[in-house]
Parts: structure tokens; C-alpha cells; sequence
């Protein structure tokens, strides 16, 4: 493997003190750009591209062969993850030529009849007869779109504008609902903008770094680098989680908080600095709004009271406090943990007004920083899918900002819908037949959304449901057609990642006979709709091209980023408004955030309980979440042998205290039905929680279990806390195959360990050889 341009200059030296202008250390361009490696040896061609996974959207090289077949993956030097990658990324390139891919339609007039593979015309034909049908007898909004986070930015921006353009609906949303909603809403209402306000690399410089609600070692393997890296400059680490997991048990500081009481919490900290003259008043009386009335209400949280509700000792709120307040730098960073809650805009914010009330913001080592779940968690949200925004981060509601669209996408003002609602309140119309028909584009309900029954009943009512997807899923497998679409490695496009930095994805394959683009189906679909003049694209990058000046002057701004930019560089955060702009890795800097005053607008939070009430039936909480083999739904990583292998089944962690042993058969129930697992017995969680991860469908699935109550600002679903008992049953709900195409089964070697009825010896996996 040789570098193809020997007379390139060489790699810009390590040092973030210099680095290039504009950029300081979001990168330290240690990294030759993408473009300018190849493989020379056996006809084997090496593509750069980045995993389809999470938010941190590592480097990697997909090996291809001759016969243009994707067969590996290599590491690839990028800056976000030198080298680096994690279990899920080393198996993600068995997707792409997978024996489970669908490669044909399916297609069925009624779920009482089997699918069975017709051609794209049928499957178009009946798609666009069954939309108009619905349509013309209950109106434009009874039909609904649901796009998804791991898609390309080129592909949510023609969701939102398939569903307003060609479908004429407000009804849109996307999976992101269930991710990253929470911190949008609290980032939107402090700073004026929705993104992270730091790159990793600031992580490295800081002094004191809290990780709350994020189990970084599973979740986000890779980024645990930056984590060591600030360790091993003497950093303090602080972890607020109920279970001490993996990155938990380094801490110097485990915060083992009752689930549900975050905010109480860190109003108990603020409280602290507070009374002990530790914030920075000179920056909150330069840069903020807000500060009165919030210093009024943490006065009200002492840590006695705090401690009470969060089930931890009150001397802890103390020794956070004065740890993080005397850093010289200090960070935060943020996931689901705070998030998945009927409070959750309100737990990240009051993280925020920790970090703003130190003066902890927009500095090398200092800021805040929200942590996206999927690879697109970040631009997935951006440009128009979500119910309530249009591309760059425009509101549907602003006259000034419709009218802006309506003249880009060439329609009148009148012929915009307005806003619609949230993935699951879609749900909940579907039941009451508001919605009559949907398409889903990248995401599995019937595993990731809360109250599985409900769900299940909401779409088996709807009288059509088409999906896309790449191999059979669960909420796939109930519908009436099912479109057979490319993986990230037969395509092109950008994700922006955790740190809002935008990278290029580049397609390595051609897909099989018989598999189209997202975007060919979509822009199909609006061609027989009589919308096809509003969707004259070839491929993604004149889909870019259009997103480029639709976001053009907005605070999304991509304007600047560019396909080539994007090679040459390795990536380029936004905003970026032109293409001389270096992109902006560090927000803040000036003191000015983007509300129209410049300040932080600090907001007040009063704690209160979960939805779910305890009592004496239901005494336990019960917390969801993922592990480190599998991603989401599970239904890419559930099909991959070594990662079935690692992690085969769900559990469920109980302490010790319950008096249960590892392997015994322990029921769940909560008000929404109960299922038995294999008990992982740890004293790695509290006595009054329970932890089961969600990757597996029904009778598996931790969202059988889960509350649909949703967060009133954000819409987005309680899933880190419901009331819930354990207790013993007989023997454990087994794991079902995935399902798959009329005519196959599924892959045998990937299956092997799927029905071992015994957890794994740690939270972390283990594969089938360590079996004692």
C-alpha cells in the first residue's frame, strides 16, 4: 500500500498550538486526505470510506476485489479515531454481501397473505396507488413518512422534501426522535444552535471531564481514546450513571444516581458552587440571560434534599461540585443516559447551566458536548426530516423561513404543509386512524420505539405501510411492500458526526441486481406522484449540491463543504459558510452564541418524578440501553456471527440483594407486560434498578416493557425509566431469528449462538469460547 502523490507535503506535525489556521486542534491533519491511498497487490482495491455505526464515524478502509466485491476492512489513519475501531465496525462490512440482503420487492395486498417478490413496477405501482387512494379519501396528512439517523444527509434532506413536495403531508419524522431530540431542544433554547459545542480533541486538554448518561466504553468504544488521553494528562474523571459501567469503574468520581433524578442532581452541584463563591461571575454578567432566576431556584436544592431523591450521599454532590468548579478546564459531555426522559431537555440543561456558571465554555478543554447515537445522529436532524424544521435548521413555523424553501424547491407558499408530530404520537394516530398509510425509510419500530404492543397496534392498523431497508426487519416483515435499498457501501454521501463534523462516505460496490438507492426509490416515487420536475437527481451529489444552498445563511450552514473539501481534509465542521471557511470545530469562542443578543439563555428546571409511579407492586426501576456488540434494533448486527457470538441474547442485571444467581430465569414486569431473562447477577447496579439492553425483538424485547411517555418539549420517549418488579419464573423467553425473505432462512453460522440461555460473565460480552 503506497501513498499515489509522493510529492504531497508531508503530515502537519502533531502539535495542536499549530495546526492548521481556523482549526487548531479539532484536527491535527496527522492523516493523509482520503483520496490518495490505494491497494497495488492481487487486484485488491482499498476504499476510504467511514463505519455506518455510531457518532463517532471512525476511519476505515473496505477492502474490494477484483471482481468489485467488498470481502474486509482495514483501519484507516483518520483523525477521529487513529486506527481504532470497535467490534461492530470490524464486522460491519459481512452486511453488504450478506446472504439475508433482500435483492427483490416484496410485496402483499393484505398481511393475511405471504410476500412474494415482484418486480419494481408492481411494487411502485401499488405504493403509488395505495397513497393516492389514502390521500384522496381522507386527505394529504392521512399518509405519513418515518426516515432514519444512519442515513446520508443527501437522503434526509429528499425525505423532508418528499413528504412536503410529493406526498403534500405534514406528517414527518424520523428515528432520530428516539436519540437526540432532548439535547437539540436544550442546546436550541441555551445557545441559539443544536450541535456540540466542542471537537473530541478539546477533550485531551481539559482538567476535569464529565460523562454523564453515556456508557462511552459500549456505546462509543473508540472515543474512550480521547477519555485515556485527558487520564494521562492528570485529568479528573467524573461518571454520572446508575450502572458502574465499564468507563464507570476507572472514574475518580461514580455517581450511581437513582434513574429519573438527573436534574436534581445537578442542581444540587450548581447549589454547592453557588454557596461557595465558585462560579465565574464576570462571564455569566458578560455572556447570559437567566442567571437570577436559575441561582433563585438551585438555591432550593441542597444537597441533603438532593442526595434523598438521588439515593447517593450528599457529601458526593459536594465533592463534584468543588472538583469540576476549581479544574482549571473543565468539560462536559452527554447521551441518552440524561436524555431518554419525560425530563429529559431539562436534565441537559441543567447541565449547561453547570458549565456556563464556571465559565466552562467555548475554550480549548472547555465546553459542552452532546454525544449522537447514530452515525448521522448529527446531520440526520439538520435539513428537513424532523417534524418541525426544514433544511438548515429552518422552522416550518417562520414565515421568513418557508418562504426562503418555497423558493429553492420552486412551490408556493400555500403548498407547504405545516408542522406535523413526533415518531411515536404518529404511532398513537395510526391507532386512531388519523394516519391511514406510511412509509418507513431506515429504522425497526417494532424494537426501538416504546410499548411494543402499542406499536404493533398502531401499524396493524394502518390500511398500507411500505419500508425500505437492506435485509428483512421486524416492523419490515408486518408491511405490504418492502423496497430492497443499498447499504452505506453502495453509495455516496456525507454524516456529520458527534463533533458536527461532516465526512464523506464513499461507495465501494455496486449494489446487486435488483437493489436501487434510497435516492433512485424516492425520486421514483415522486416522478409517478406527478412531483418528478421537484426531483431530477442522479445520484447524491446533486442531491448535496441543492442541500449546499438550502442551507446557505442559516446556522446549519454548509454552503462551503464541498465532496472534494471533504477528501482533501478528512472533514469539516459547520457552519461553514463559504468555500474558503475552514468550518467552525469550536463554537463559542467570541463569547457570542447564535441567538440575535449574542447571550446564553439560561433556563430554570424544577425536578420532578418519572411518568411511571412506584408503589409497592412495581418498586424498581428499570433502565435500558445498548452493548457493545450491537447497535439499536440489532438488525444489522444481530445477522454478524461474531457479534451474535459475543453477545447472543439479552439479560438482565440485578444486585446481588435480590438473591438470584447468574443464569437463573428472572420475570420483568411492568405495567406493560412482563418477560424472562437470564439474570446477570452484578454489584455493578443499584439495589433498586434493573438493566436490560434492547437490541432484540419481541418476546426479547426490553421495549415490550418500556413507557411511551414522552418528554412534553422534545417528544422523545422515557425509555431510562419505568416502574418495574423481578421475580423468579421457570425458564427464559428464547431469542427469535431474524426474519427474512419468502424462500430463506436465516444465515446458519451467524445463529449459532442465539439460543444460549445464559447471560455473558460481564456487561461487556464475551464470545462462545469463553463459555466455561
Amino acid at each position: 500500500m503506497t501513498a499515489t502523490d509522493p510529492a504531497q507535503p508531508a503530515p502537519l506535525p502533531l502539535d495542536p498550538a499549530i495546526a492548521p489556521p481556523g482549526t487548531r486542534n479539532f484536527r491535527d491533519a496527522g492523516g493523509l486526505p482520503a483520496d490518495r491511498w490505494h491497494a497495488d497487490q492481487n487486484g485488491e482495491t482499498l476504499v476510504p470510506t467511514h463505519c455506518c455505526f455510531c457518532g463517532v464515524q471512525c476511519g476505515m478502509y473496505l477492502r474490494v476485489d477484483r471482481a468489485g466485491k467488498v470481502f474486509g476492512v482495514e483501519p484507516r489513519n483518520h483523525d477521529i479515531n487513529r486506527m481504532r475501531m470497535c467490534p461492530k465496525g470490524i464486522n460491519a462490512y459481512q452486511q453488504v454481501n450478506h446472504p439475508d440482503r433482500l435483492t427483490a420487492p416484496l410485496m402483499r395486498r393484505s398481511r393475511d397473505e405471504e410476500f412474494k417478490e415482484v418486480s419494481w413496477d408492481e411494487a411502485l405501482n401499488f405504493t403509488v396507488s395505495e397513497i393516492r387512494r389514502i390521500q384522496e379519501t381522507h386527505g394529504n396528512d392521512a399518509f405519513g413518512l418515518l426516515g432514519g439517523a444512519s442515513l446520508f444527509s443527501e437522503k434526509t434532506y429528499l425525505v423532508g422534501k418528499f413528504a412536503r413536495v410529493a406526498l403534500k403531508t405534514k406528517h414527518v419524522d424520523y428515528n432520530g426522535r428516539l436519540c437526540m431530540v432532548s439535547a437539540a431542544g436544550a442546546n436550541k433554547l441555551a445557545f441559539g444552535i443544536d450541535r456540540a459545542g466542542n471537537p473530541f480533541s478539546d477533550i485531551l486538554l481539559t482538567d476535569c471531564l464529565l460523562i454523564a448518561g453515556s456508557n462511552v466504553g459500549e456505546c462509543f468504544p473508540v472515543m474512550t481514546q480521547y477519555l485515556w488521553g485527558a487520564r494521562d494528562r492528570g485529568a479528573t474523571l467524573i461518571v454520572v450513571d446508575p450502572r458502574e459501567t465499564a468507563i464507570a469503574r476507572t472514574a475518580d468520581i461514580h455517581v450511581a444516581l437513582r434513574p429519573g433524578t438527573d436534574s436534581a442532581f445537578f442542581n444540587s452541584v450548581l447549589h454547592v458552587i453557588v454557596a461557595e463563591g465558585l462560579t465565574d461571575e464576570a462571564y455569566l454578567a458578560a455572556h447570559t440571560t437567566g442567571w437570577d432566576e436559575v441561582k433563585k431556584t438551585v438555591a432550593e436544592y441542597p444537597p441533603a434534599r438532593s442526595a434523598e431523591i438521588c439515593g447517593i450521599p450528599a457529601e458526593q454532590i459536594t465533592q463534584v461540585a468543588r472538583v469540576f468548579a476549581t479544574a482549571g478546564k473543565a468539560m462536559a459531555w452527554h447521551a441518552r443516559g440524561i436524555e431518554h426522559h419525560s425530563q429529559g431537555v431539562e436534565n441537559c440543561l441543567t447541565v449547561i447551566n453547570l458549565c456556563v456558571a464556571t465559565g466552562n465554555i467555548g475554550k480549548p478543554g472547555a465546553g459542552y458536548g452532546t454525544i449522537t447515537g447514530q452515525g448521522n445522529g448529527q446531520g440526520g436532524r439538520e435539513h428537513g426530516q424532523k417534524s418541525d424544521l426544514l433544511p438548515g435548521g429552518r422552522s416550518i413555523t417562520n414565515p421568513e423561513h418557508r418562504a426562503q424553501i418555497c423558493r429553492i424547491w420552486g412551490i408556493e407558499e400555500s403548498e407547504l404543509p405545516g408542522a406535523g408530530t413526533s415518531m411515536m404520537e404518529m404511532v398513537w394516530q395510526m391507532q386512531r386512524k388519523e394516519i391511514r398509510g406510511l412509509i418507513g425509510i431506515c429504522n425497526n419500530p417494532f424494537v426501538s420505539l416504546p410499548n411494543y404492543a402499542v406499536v404493533k397496534a398502531g401499524y396493524d392498523t394502518a390500511e398500507f405501510h411500505a419500508q425500505f431497508d437492506f435485509f428483512l426487519s421486524e416492523t419490515a416483515a408486518n408491511a405490504h411492500v418492502v423496497f430492497p435499498v443499498t447499504t452505506w457501501a453502495e453509495d455516496e454521501g456525507v454524516m456529520a458526526n458527534a463533533e458536527a463534523r461532516v465526512v464523506k462516505h464513499n461507495k465501494a460496490q455496486e449494489p446487486p441486481a435488483g437493489v436501487r438507492t434510497d435516492t433512485w426509490v424516492i425520486c421514483e416515487l415522486a416522478r409517478r406522484l406527478g412531483a418528478g420536475h421537484h426531483f431530477d437527481f442522479p445520484g447524491s451529489r446533486e442531491v448535496f449540491e441543492e442541500l449546499r444552498i438550502a442551507s446557505a445563511g442559516t446556522v446549519n450552514d454548509y454552503y462551503g463543504i464541498t465532496y472534494d473539501r471533504l477528501e482533501a481534509t478528512g472533514g469539516i465542521a459547520w457552519p461553514c459558510p463559504s468555500t474558503e471557511h475552514p468550518g467552525t470545530p469550536r463554537l463559542f469562542e467570541d463569547g457570542r452564541t447564535y441567538h440575535p443578543d449574542g447571550k446564553i439563555h439560561l433556563q430554570v428546571v424544577e425536578w420532578h418524578p418519572p411518568m411511571d409511579a412506584y408503589t409497592e407492586e412495581f418498586p424498581l426501576s428499570l433502565t435500558t440501553g445498548r452493548t457493545v456488540a450491537h447497535f439499536l434494533s440489532g438488525n444489522q448486527t444481530r445477522r454478524l456471527g461474531a457479534l451474535v457470538e459475543q453477545t447472543p441474547r439479552p439479560w438482565v442485571e440485578v444486585h446481588p440483594s435480590h438473591g438470584f444467581r447468574d443464569g437463573d430465569a428472572v420475570r420483568v414486569v411492568t405495567r406493560r407486560g412482563s418477560e424472562v431473562f437470564p439474570a446477570l447477577v452484578t454489584e455493578a447496579i443499584r439495589p433498586d434498578t434493573v438493566f436490560i439492553p434492547y437490541h432484540w425483538p419481541v418476546p426479547t424485547a426490553a421495549n415490550a416493557l418500556t413507557i411511551d411517555a414522552l418528554d412534553p418539549r422534545s417528544k422523545i420517549p422515557e425509555y431510562k425509566v419505568c416502574a418495574a418488579r423481578i421475580e423468579s419464573a421457570e425458564r427464559v423467553d428464547e431469542v427469535p431469528e431474524p426474519p427474512t425473505a419468502p424462500g430463506h432462512q436465516a444465515y446458519p453460522e451467524t445463529q449459532v449462538s442465539r439460543t444460549d440461555p445464559l447471560p455473558p460473565t460481564s456487561p461487556q460480552g464475551r464470545g462462545t469460547a469463553e463459555r466455561s
